[in-house]
């Protein structure tokens, strides 16, 4: 036992238990497995060209190497991003507890009441600080919500506003630069015409839809927008403001203004910069607008029994149901982050938050007078934490850069400075001192903050805000750190058992991954910060970029993309820009097969495509019949396919050579979503299949945790051709020669997740990489052989094999009663999260077990469904009081002095002897979704109601 070995950790079935496993699936080795699942003619001839394995100890040492390249400047940059403070009680609680960043999106309402609550909190404290009627719990970053926010309005608009075709969309010259850039990637392919300029000289015409506006500004100076949004009211023109969170505790709360959205990030709450990410954005509008709301709502419910429960409200507007009819194709949302906002806003409550924000914007006031003092001028009357000062700046950097504190530099006579939370008064007198030497003057020495300058007439902050119990009750450490564990005791996450959702890879997270995230030197780096100063992230994020290329077969790879669906758009934005660089502006049809993911239609039309579906065969496989012939039908104008490999059947096509010929000879480039990609690595890849661009999902094959529905990263790696249009940014220079705009907020996306993708990769090396995609391969056709005579697995490969997921049909159970939901509710009384429920056939199960999961979980979880299996049996429909249809069962019946059922206490709680041994409680029953659809509801309850 080489104890070295990571990918011995890894991996889950042990040596000794391979040959038994092997025997059930019906083979000699695990090489006749693979040679039975893989089509010949895609299997990779050599090895990854990758370093050797390191050994955990190897890689943090590395690691910790890295990290000191990157040099830890004060840095008052802002641009949206500004140094915080993670409260070290929920940086331990949360942050770094596999309780909390295992677990999977909250689709299970019942075993997911604790971050279900954590999220509830953060949409009402966003609600009441914005002013605004409802919230969402979260969106990627705040250039991604700005474009959310300008799809919707445009979404809306009335009929009179779609008639005369009011596509023009005006855009504050104070917004942030990278969300300019956003907007303008998300404004062309929907035809929107944005018009940048001052909004003080805004003309109201009828061509306009809406308009955005910065709150404070880029330049830090803070606008009454109020008569420029009545004035656009007057009109009919919607308005979105794009807010600092932190400047809403002081400033007037935009809804008060009569503002449609407002927009922006939570990174001030306690979440490090990241160099760029992951950040919880938060989206705020109004109630009439709830079923266009992008990403996910939160929403109060009842269960079985009539009690108070939690659950994601509105599921009907998702991609996987409107599909290319959807207005947006958010999926992951930034959850850990929200959940770590929230517990941020938790702990400090409004008094707390009211004192930060009075340090930081005092902190401005006193550097101005400061400064004013040594004979500078500071532009901006009235601002929150960021001054503007006209000098030279290039003796200011040289002098700033040289003491260690990085500015920003608009203008060639211009010095921008954002301060933040974690300025000190020693902070302030450093800056102070780097001025008075420009200036050839002795520095000038601030004792005590308490300088306000916010205009109290116009736009001070004149209403409460987190008035609710839970913002005002868990001050000290010992009571927020009980209340973050009880949450977490409501939730079930991978500490506890196997999650097997096909499609959503949730494999091990390793703790040697996670522990460099908690690292000052990767945490405090500023996106924008020069290059120079992030080496360390540099080397790193190369490093992946490159691995990443190699383990898919492509010429280059961009991390931008801050999740899965960000990146199918990255994509096919290339692939548009790619065909324009041609002169064929006109193709723009995307063949799309009808068992393909939601996102991937609802990204095709955001990209400007038109979505022609084709079918799928008996087998599950793409009909290349109908591929071929609708490609032949639109060969003139064909743009893209997208497919999935192996399929979202789990299968590996074999005519998937064919696909991807067929598109090309018709002049289209070929989409791969990567989501399957952990049964590809190693083994074959997207370059060899013939695909022009995948993105990845790191967030599934690549080990980043899904933190309870986020952070994701899916960067895209791409061929030759595309190189050029990888997307830019305004700020920093990245991707190709003919970039496209920037994708996300941030040049490289959410580069402190990124790390655990690069120590997954770096310590498994090739062979690490091959083992676990074949041991992926072997648990899911174990699990397949191990269900046959109990539940019909609906797709199998040529071989009868399945890929490293398979599909188990639920829909004959319907005529005793039984539905696939009642199934999924059953396995959580057996300690199990069910896996993904009716995708992408209803009535079914898809079930991915990972490489991670020994032998021993995969029993433990086949009894499981074996047992159910034999539930059903004694099913009488006519009779629907059964173990099925009741589940799950809490702890609060099972010791009930009363018991109205036809089965015994310990068969609903202890259906089998191993579940005694680690027994997980659903704190609620089964919820009403319907109920909570009918009642909408999503903040915290008023306080009153405490009282």
């Amino acid at each position: 036992m080489n104890t070295d070995s990571f990918a011995l950790r890894h991996i889950g079935p042990r040596p000794e238990n391979i040959a038994e496993m092997l025997k059930t699936v019906g083979v000699d080795s695990l090489d006749q497995l693979i040679y039975e699942t893989i089509p010949d003619n895609i299997r990779l001839q050599k090895d990854l060209d990758l370093n050797e394995a390191l050994s955990e100890q190897e890689y943090l040492e590395h690691i910790t190497k890295l990290a000191a390249k990157n040099k830890m400047f004060k840095t008052y940059i802002g641009l949206g991003y500004h140094q915080s403070i993670t409260p070290p009680v929920v940086q331990r609680n949360v942050l770094e507890n596999p309780g909390w960043y295992t677990a999977y999106t909250p689709y299970q309402a019942e075993i997911a009441q604790g971050r279900l609550e954590a999220l509830l909190n953060f949409q009402t404290m966003v609600a009441d600080l914005t002013g605004m009627e409802l919230a969402n719990a979260s969106l990627l970053d705040e250039a991604t919500a700005a474009a959310e926010a300008m799809t919707l309005l445009f979404a809306v608009r009335d009929r009179d506003q779609k008639k005369r075709k009011a596509v023009k969309f005006f855009v504050s010259e104070e917004i942030l630069p990278q969300t300019l850039s956003l907007l303008q990637t998300r404004a062309n392919p929907l035809e929107i015409e944005l018009v940048v300029g001052n909004h003080e000289e805004f003309n109201f015409s009828e061509d306009f839809f809406g308009a955005i506006l910065q709150y404070p500004g880029t330049s830090g100076r803070i606008y009454n927008y109020a008569p420029f949004i009545a004035q656009a009211k007057e009109a009919g023109i919607k308005i979105a403001v794009a807010a600092d969170i932190l400047s809403l505790v002081k400033l007037q709360a935009p809804g008060n203004f009569g503002v449609d959205v407002v927009v922006g990030t939570t990174q001030r709450f306690g979440i490090p910069l990241g160099y760029g990410g992951p950040h919880a954005a938060y989206f705020a509008t109004k109630e009439e607008y709830k079923r266009n709301i992008p990403g996910r709502i939160i929403g109060v419910t009842k269960d079985l029994d009539g009690n108070v429960a939690l659950r994601m409200a509105l599921q009907t507007r998702e991609q996987h149901i409107k599909r290319d009819k959807a207005t947006s194709n958010i999926c992951t949302a930034q959850v850990l982050l929200a959940v770590m906002a929230s517990m941020y806003g938790v702990y400090h409550g409004p008094k707390g938050l009211q004192y930060i924000a009075n340090k930081v914007h005092r902190s401005a006031a006193e550097l101005t007078d400061a400064l004013e003092q040594l004979g500078y001028y500071q532009e901006n009357d009235y601002y929150f934490d960021t001054i503007r000062i006209k000098t030279n700046a290039a003796k200011i950097k040289e002098v700033a850069e040289a003491s260690e504190i990085n500015f920003y530099y608009p203008e060639e006579d211009t010095v921008s400075i954002s301060l933040n939370e974690a300025t000190s008064l020693t902070d302030l007198n450093n800056i102070i001192a780097v001025f008075a030497h420009v200036a050839g003057k002795a520095s000038i020495k601030v004792t005590s903050l308490e300088k306000d300058i916010i205009d109290k007439e116009n736009v001070a902050r004149d209403s409460d805000f987190m008035t609710n119990e839970v913002f005002n009750k868990y001050h000290s450490e010992t009571e927020l750190m009980r209340y973050i564990k009880k949450l977490e005791r409501k939730d079930l996450s991978l500490n506890h058992s196997m999650i097997s959702l096909g499609s959503c890879t949730m494999k091990l997270n390793a703790a040697a991954e996670m522990l460099p995230l908690s690292y000052p030197q990767w945490g405090n780096i500023h996106p924008f910060v020069p290059i120079d100063q992030a080496q360390g992230y540099q080397e790193v994020l190369k490093k992946l970029e490159d691995q990443l290329t190699e383990i898919t077969g492509f010429a280059a790879t961009s991390l931008q993309p801050n999740s899965g669906a960000q990146g199918e758009f990255a994509g096919l934005m290339a692939i548009r820009a790619y065909h324009e660089s041609r002169g064929d502006h006109h193709r723009n049809i995307c063949l799309i097969p009808s068992s393909a993911h939601g996102t991937n239609p609802a990204s095709a039309v955001m990209a400007g495509m038109k979505v022609v579906v084709t079918k799928a065969n008996e087998s599950g496989s793409i009909d290349v019949e109908d591929l071929k012939e609708k490609a032949l039908k639109h060969k003139d104008n064909l743009s893209a396919v997208m497919i999935t490999y192996p399929s979202t059947h789990g299968v590996y096509e074999s005519a998937i050579k064919e696909i991807t010929q067929i598109v090309h000879d018709n002049g289209g480039q070929v989409y791969m979503d990567g989501a399957n990609m952990n049964a590809q690595v190693g083994l074959t890849n997207p370059g060899n299949i013939g695909a022009d661009v995948c993105h990845l999902n790191l967030h599934k094959t690549f080990a980043i945790p899904h933190g309870g529905g986020g952070p994701g990263v899916g960067p895209i790696c791409v061929a030759k051709q595309l190189v050029p249009f990888l997307p830019g940014n305004p700020i920093i220079k990245t991707g190709g020669e003919n970039a496209i705009n920037a994708i996300s907020a941030a040049p490289w996306g959410s580069s402190l997740v990124c790390l655990i993708s690069y120590a997954y990769i770096t310590m498994l090396g090739p062979k690490g990489l091959k083992s676990s995609t074949e041991h992926a391969i072997l648990n899911a056709n174990y699990i397949k052989n191990r269900l046959e005579g109990h539940f019909t697995t609906l797709y199998s490969g040529e071989r009868g094999r399945a890929a490293h997921e398979m599909i188990i049909d639920c829909r004959p159970f319907k005529e005793k009663g039984i539905e696939v939901v009642d199934i999924a509710k059953r396995l959580i009384d057996y300690g199990f999260h069910s896996p993904t429920v009716s995708f992408p056939v209803a009535g079914t199960m898809m079930i991915e077990p990972t490489e991670s999961e020994s032998k021993e979980e995969l029993d433990r979880f086949c009894d499981a469904l074996i047992s159910i299996r034999e539930e059903i049996s004694t099913v009488v429909k006519e009779e629907p009081n059964n173990v099925l249809k009741n589940a799950p069962h809490t702890l609060k019946m099972l010791t009930s002095s009363d018991w109205d059922f036809p089965y015994s206490r310990e068969k609903a709680a202890y259906p089998l002897p191993y579940v005694s041994d680690n027994k997980f409680w659903p704190s609620v029953r089964r919820v009403d979704d319907a109920y909570g659809d009918r009642n909408l509801m999503c903040t915290c309850a008023p306080m009153e109601e405490y009282m």
